[in-house]
């Protein structure tokens, strides 16, 4: 086999996606969110496969339930891995030797502006910062694939979201297929032009790859948290070595795998009910 490329699939920056209710189980667009992150994920694999023949494509649905992209609908060239919780969570495939990971369907971190879904993790969420420096998702998952010294070479979503990904990695390959005008509306480019330039941008990529070096955090890694709720820093600071300050936690971790872990358990325990 060739290289081993994984993808991770979210479902926010989808062209065309700009509500709740399109990413959403039960919600009644949501079988055409999930229709259209099938749809783009396919074109990144056919993008990477393009260039490379021989890889080895991992894809990782990587929104909500991890239950979305329709399994029968994937590219067969394709591994799906899916379900949650998972150690790796987004990016559930590093662990499997990859080597290059792109990032499809991301959208921008909380508080953003100018972004169509903007949340770091879950909406409790209010912000994560790692060594003093405020990341999203794009920059979490960045600093997490880094640590396995392996390099995001693409990432598509909203401009913001781009934006996002290119201060980070700035020789990477993005591709905006929307633009945000606000929490739940953009400006959006044809889901089938989207795909297009996602094929494109993939086949790029990997074009390109070796000249992207991994993302790398200085360790041990010292992260705080601020949360919407008091009662979600509450639960949070049952969790041994987590310290409370008002709606923030902090936590040290020796490793980045470490952080996202904690990270996936606080994000767990704002969701439990009263």
């Amino acid at each position: 086999m060739g290289i081993k490329v994984l993808i991770s699939v979210d479902m926010e920056g989808v062209a065309g996606i700009v509500h709740p209710a399109e990413t959403t189980p039960e919600r009644y667009d949501y079988e055409r969110g999930r229709r259209l992150m099938t749809a783009e994920a396919n074109a990144v694999v056919a993008g990477v496969i393009d260039a490379e023949p021989t890889a080895e494509v991992l894809v990782a649905d990587s929104h909500g339930s991890y239950r979305n992209i329709l399994p029968e609908e994937l590219d067969q060239r394709a591994r799906l891995i899916r379900g949650k919780p998972r150690e790796m969570g987004m990016l559930a495939g590093l662990e499997a030797g990859a080597q290059v990971a792109m990032f499809v369907g991301y959208h921008a971190r909380a508080g953003a502006s100018g972004a169509v879904l903007a949340h770091t993790i879950a909406d409790a969420l209010l912000d994560v910062r790692i060594n003093g420096r405020s990341y999203g998702e794009i920059g979490i998952n960045t600093l997490l694939a880094g640590s396995y010294g392996v390099p995001v070479v693409l990432a598509s979503g909203d401009e913001a979201a781009c934006d996002e990904f290119s201060a980070l990695a700035p020789r990477a390959v993005t591709v905006p297929v929307k633009r945000g005008l606000g929490q739940h509306a953009a400006d959006t480019l044809h889901p089938r032009k989207a795909q297009d330039r996602l094929r494109q941008g993939a086949g790029q990529a990997m074009q390109l790859h070796a000249d992207n070096p991994p993302n790398l955090a200085s360790q041990p890694l010292q992260v705080e948290v601020d949360l919407h709720q008091p009662r979600s820093a509450d639960l949070s600071a049952l969790i041994p070595s987590v310290t409370r300050s008002g709606r923030t936690v902090v936590f040290t971790a020796e490793t980045m795998t470490a952080a996202y872990g904690m990270l996936q358990l606080i994000a767990l325990l704002t969701q439990i009910g009263p």
